[in-house]
Parts: structure tokens; C-alpha cells; sequence
């Protein structure tokens, strides 16, 4: 597996703000190909002042490390079969994952969708209208501006964003542009912070891994947000009884996303 840094270092837009490339990716017809390039020339820049910014500056802000919810996140409640699950999100750091999942959200899009992968130790995923794993897409399918995207939207990796325990994050193939609807609540519990080195990890992340996540998923599943209550509910799911596919024997479903607090992203 590549390591961390290499993905990183070509995956840079969660801190473009809404750039030209990102308003294009959000219903533009087009946009010239040396404006493409030039966004990611200046995101790959601009990852790297924050890379070192997260990693040198004992000040650094991570929001998954709060249970605030600020004014630049939002907030929704999952309602499943299982239990409730509320959780932030980040619109700031990955402003296309959490636009694409708040416009599913209120589009009655994730309603009655199953869990269908569940591994305890690993995570719990949802998300597919198929319910097994292969369907799917978000609301930016055919809007893409580049030009050389695959199926889905971008990766948005960002070094304030980790796949700490309750972290939310996209689930796609492992590669870039192949995120689409579904995604997966990070349970491990295990701790992982002495596979970490603090040259490519914060400290704080480090010591946040205590309490178990999955840091082989860095920089391969863009997080959008984080459990603030409800991990319990998410241990319950991962432990049910599943078939050889790791899908539940009985059904456990979305029946709704309540949206505590929304964002506007033209604002």
C-alpha cells in the first residue's frame, strides 16, 4: 500500500475553497483545461503550507477532536433500526462529499438503504440503493469539469481530516473520482498509535488513534465527518450476524437523515 504522504501530495482540494474547478465540478458546462491545471498546481501548494502547518503548529485546529458543532459544520441524525446516530460534518474541508451527502440527505435518497457491509474491528457501510455494494452515485455524476474523472467526485484529503474511530468517510475503490453515495462509519477500537510516525502524522492524531480508527484508509477515503453520539449504536450494527458477504442476516436500515443543522455553500 502506498504510504500516506505520496497519495496526499496529488489529492489537494479540501482546502481550495470554492475555486473555479470546484464551481465548474458544481454544474458548469466547462472550464478551460490550463484553469483545471492551474487549480491543481495551487491545491498540491496549498496542501503542503497546511500539511505543515498540522504537523509543526501545536496550535492546529482538528474538528474531529471537538464536540462542538461551530458555525461552519453542520449536523445531522442518521435514524436507523439500530439506533440513532448523530454526527458533524465538515463542509469546509470537504465541501464536495458533505454537499453531495446533505443533498441525498434531503432528497429522501439514503431513506430504507441497508447496511449492507458491516465487520466488526473495521466499520459499518451504507449508502447503496442495490444493497450490496456495486451501485450508487452522487450529485455531481456528468457535472465533472476536468474532464478526466472517473465515475464519481474527487478525493478531498486533508491534513486536519483522519479515519479516527466514529470518523464518516466515502467509500470508493481506493482510487480518485470514484466517490459516489456510499459511505462507511469507521468502528475499530483497537489502538493504533504506535504504527504512527509523528513525521506524517500530527501528534494529536496520534494520540486520537488511542482509541482505534483506521489509518490504512488515510488518504484513499476522503472523511466528511465525525460520530458525536451514537458510537454504541455503531458497535451494534458491526457486531450483528452477517452472511460470507459480511452483509446482516436481518435487514438494518436508514429509515431517515434528520438535518439538525445545514450549510449554505453559496455563501
Amino acid at each position: 500500500m502506498k504510504k500516506l504522504i505520496t497519495l496526499i501530495l496529488v489529492s489537494g482540494f479540501a482546502l481550495t475553497g470554492c475555486t473555479d474547478l470546484q464551481r465548474a465540478i458544481r454544474g458548469n458546462d466547462y472550464v478551460d483545461a490550463s484553469i483545471a491545471s492551474e487549480e491543481r498546481t495551487k491545491a498540491s501548494s496549498q496542501y503542503q503550507e497546511a500539511l505543515k502547518d498540522a504537523l509543526t503548529n501545536q496550535n492546529a485546529t482538528f474538528p474531529q477532536l471537538s464536540k462542538e458543532v461551530t458555525k461552519d459544520e453542520a449536523e445531522v441524525i442518521i435514524k436507523t433500526t439500530e439506533g440513532d446516530i448523530r454526527m458533524k460534518l465538515f463542509p469546509k474541508l470537504a465541501p464536495l462529499a458533505v454537499e453531495n451527502f446533505l443533498t441525498h440527505a434531503k432528497e429522501g435518497y439514503y431513506n430504507g438503504l441497508i447496511f449492507h457491509r458491516v465487520i466488526d474491528g473495521f466499520m459499518v457501510q451504507t449508502g447503496d440503493p442495490n444493497g450490496d455494494g456495486t451501485g450508487g452515485q452522487s450529485i455531481w455524476k456528468d457535472k465533472d469539469a476536468s474532464k478526466d474523472s472517473g465515475t464519481g467526485f474527487r478525493n478531498e484529503i486533508s491534513p486536519y481530516l483522519y479515519n479516527l474511530r466514529g470518523a464518516v468517510s466515502m467509500a470508493n475503490t481506493g482510487q480518485d473520482n470514484t466517490n459516489g453515495s456510499q459511505f462507511f462509519i469507521n468502528q475499530n477500537k483497537e489502538d493504533q498509535s504506535s504504527k504512527l510516525s509523528e513525521q506524517v502524522y500530527p501528534k494529536k492524531i496520534i494520540d486520537a488513534y488511542k482509541a482505534g480508527g483506521n489509518p490504512s484508509l488515510d488518504g484513499y477515503h476522503p472523511v466528511f465527518g465525525q460520530v458525536l453520539e451514537g458510537l454504541d449504536v455503531v458497535d451494534k450494527i458491526a457486531q450483528a450476524d452477517k452472511n460470507e458477504q459480511d452483509k446482516p442476516s436481518t435487514d438494518i436500515k436508514i429509515n431517515t437523515i434528520e438535518i439538525v443543522k445545514d450549510y449554505n455553500f453559496n455563501s
